[in-house]
């Protein structure tokens, strides 16, 4: 099941990302952090009493001057409404109510997800009860907060997680065999030329079903025998121009693309590079453990040369560093060039995924790993490996039994799940490592390592 999505939407300059820094760093907890990925990003996952949810800074709904102030607010609101699961109407206590607030509280009036007010900068008692004025806007569920300060933050923290559908009451999703690729990237970039390229090319059976995002549809087909749904986050029919305003929350969808699919492909602009937003993308699908396929499309608008191949191969693995497994394919959705090797690519990651290694074969390969390199003493006790075990498989996931989980160094962490791929391969998809503590006891076996 997908994480709960909370989107801040406000005004710019009233603290949504002040606030946003405030959920995932202080007692909310981040549950990935990838080293080599741009620091900031707009979205992480974060966990309030138990309960895990994707929080994302949609950035200031900004009037251009000479715009109409009705049409574009309510145009950014309404995307932000569309893809998220309840709202944070971030507001300014010192600014009061603005017509910019009423134009965006009106459009939040006529949804039927939960929506609190956070009325932001009431770090004073007066602040704090000129709060209730904003309850003028008929949005009930109205909070006083200090997002610099942390006051009122629990209580408004409080309200998001009983705002989201208890465990219990979500709809189970059962794993359906074959494979569920996302095509996720900036707006413009190919994405939903490539499904159409794949969905012509390719297809042998094909029916449209509706998506759980906006604009958004997934196309189910079989390929050589293989069940493929494809996610295609932009939507299959164009829409025209996307308005600047909407761009900036394009990456709602591709958070929803991400969650749903067990692979997916980060399209890169051939004619462009790679852009923060690619890495960005790619970092969010390595955190949430996907297969990730890297695919350079409008190759054919390039000089198709080595020289020009190779540059383009060193600046992906450069820029993501995080990813260094993730296969690259070069192709042009335009003129159906290379689509086969997407195709093929897609099906090595799922196959990666599903790999299951036994008990004693791991617990042989940590021991002749420790052998080669050993844990490094801290504060004069050395880690010890019990043993090791694969418990699920999409995503390949192990468990190290350990004498202490604190002396597991983040250097050493990266240094097994190497030694995996190499023994192992897995490439193309994310794997994870979990560490647990366990206390050895009399008669029980003794740790792979051995010195």
């Amino acid at each position: 099941m997908t994480k709960p999505l909370v989107a801040l939407v406000g005004r710019p300059n009233v603290g949504k990302s002040t606030l946003f820094n405030r959920i995932v760093g202080e007692r909310v907890a981040i549950v990935e952090d990838i080293a080599g990925t741009t620091r900031d990003r707009l979205y992480y996952d974060a966990e309030w009493t138990g309960r895990e949810f994707t929080i994302v800074d949609t950035g200031g709904m900004e009037i251009i001057p000479g715009s109409d102030l009705g049409q574009r607010v309510r145009q950014q609101a309404e995307v932000a409404i569309a893809e998220a699961d309840m709202i944070v109407f971030v507001t300014d206590a010192r600014d009061g109510i603005t017509p910019g607030d009423q134009e965006v509280a009106q459009v939040l009036r006529q949804t039927s997800k939960p929506v609190v007010v956070a009325v932001n900068k009431a770090d004073t008692l007066n602040q704090n009860l000129s709060a209730t004025e904003f309850y003028r806007l008929g949005l009930h569920d109205v909070y006083g907060i200090s997002a610099l300060h942390g006051k009122g933050t629990g209580d408004l923290l409080d309200a998001i997680v009983n705002s989201m559908p208890k465990p219990a009451e979500a709809e189970e999703q059962e794993e359906e065999p074959g494979v569920r690729l996302a095509l996720v990237g900036r707006p413009n970039v190919g994405k939903s030329s490539l499904l159409n390229a794949l969905v012509g090319q390719e297809r042998s059976i094909v029916s449209e079903i509706p998506g759980t995002t906006r604009d958004a549809i997934d196309v189910e087909m079989q390929v050589k025998g293989q069940r493929f749904v494809v996610v295609d986050t932009a939507g299959v029919r164009r829409r025209g121009k996307i308005e600047v305003g909407v761009e900036k929350y394009s990456v709602l969808r591709s958070i929803r693309a991400i969650q749903r699919a067990n692979v997916v492909a980060v399209l890169i602009d051939a004619t462009e590079g790679v852009t923060a937003q690619d890495t960005h993308l790619a970092g969010y699908a390595v955190s949430e453990t996907k297969g990730l396929l890297f695919v350079v499309n409008k190759w054919d608008l390039v000089p198709q040369t080595n020289e020009v191949r190779d540059t383009f191969i060193a600046q992906i693995r450069s820029e993501m560093r995080f990813a260094q497994y993730a296969p690259i394919v070069f192709i042009s959705a335009q003129q159906h060039l290379h689509l086969g090797e997407v195709i093929s690519a897609v099906m090595k990651i799922d196959e990666a995924r599903r790999v299951r290694i036994s008990t004693p074969t791991l617990n042989d390969f940590v021991a002749e790993a420790i052998h080669t390199h050993g844990p490094s003493a801290y504060r004069g006790r050395t880690l010890k490996i019990y043993y090791v075990t694969q418990v699920k498989v999409n995503p390949p996931t192990f468990v190290f039994f350990v004498n202490d989980t604190e002396l597991i160094h983040f250097s050493y962490q990266r240094f097994l799940e190497n030694r995996l791929r190499e023994a192992f391969g897995f490439e193309g998809t994310a794997i994870r490592l979990i560490f647990r503590p366990k206390q050895k006891e009399e008669g029980e076996r003794q740790s792979v390592r051995v010195r």
